[in-house]
Order: C-alpha cells, then sequence, then structure tokens
C-alpha cells in the first residue's frame, strides 16, 4: 500500500480505501471474529469512521451497533497518539 498509488476516485491511496474495496470480504471475517486493528496517526481516524459508517450504511447495518459489537467482542483496537 503506497500514497503513490491512486485510489478508485483518482486520489491518494489510503488505508480505508483498501479497506472500502474489499469490505465485502473484511466485514464477513469480522463477523467470524477477526480482529481490526488500526495504529497511526489520530487524525487518519476520521476518514476511517467515515469509509466504516459508508460501508455499514450500504450493507443495511448501524454503525455504531457494529462498531460497539466489535468493542464488546474484543475485535476493534485503535492505538493513534
Amino acid at each position: 500500500l503506497s500514497r503513490e498509488q491512486t485510489n478508485q476516485r483518482g486520489g491518494k491511496m489510503y488505508i480505508q480505501d483498501k479497506v472500502e474495496e474489499y469490505a465485502d470480504e473484511i466485514f464477513d471475517r469480522l463477523e467470524k471474529g477477526a480482529h481490526m486493528y488500526f495504529c497511526g496517526l489520530k487524525g487518519m481516524m476520521p476518514g476511517i469512521q467515515d469509509m466504516l459508517k459508508g460501508v455499514c450504511e450500504k450493507k443495511g447495518l448501524d454503525y455504531d451497533e457494529f462498531i460497539g459489537k466489535l468493542k464488546k467482542a474484543g475485535q476493534w483496537h485503535v492505538e493513534v497518539y
């Protein structure tokens, strides 16, 4: 993954672009117990959260409920600074 690549909209490539690209597979794995880790600058989280909200909306899921379920199960890990 490199910001020198371009995303589907022609902008710089970020992790949220790849997560969105593979959303069906990622959400399926999360439903089966996979863990999601985000580490880095805290400024990246709003973009990631916005992308996840959009994916949840497309899938008919409530974002807050979905993330809450992951947190309760210990599958959601965020280490930002």
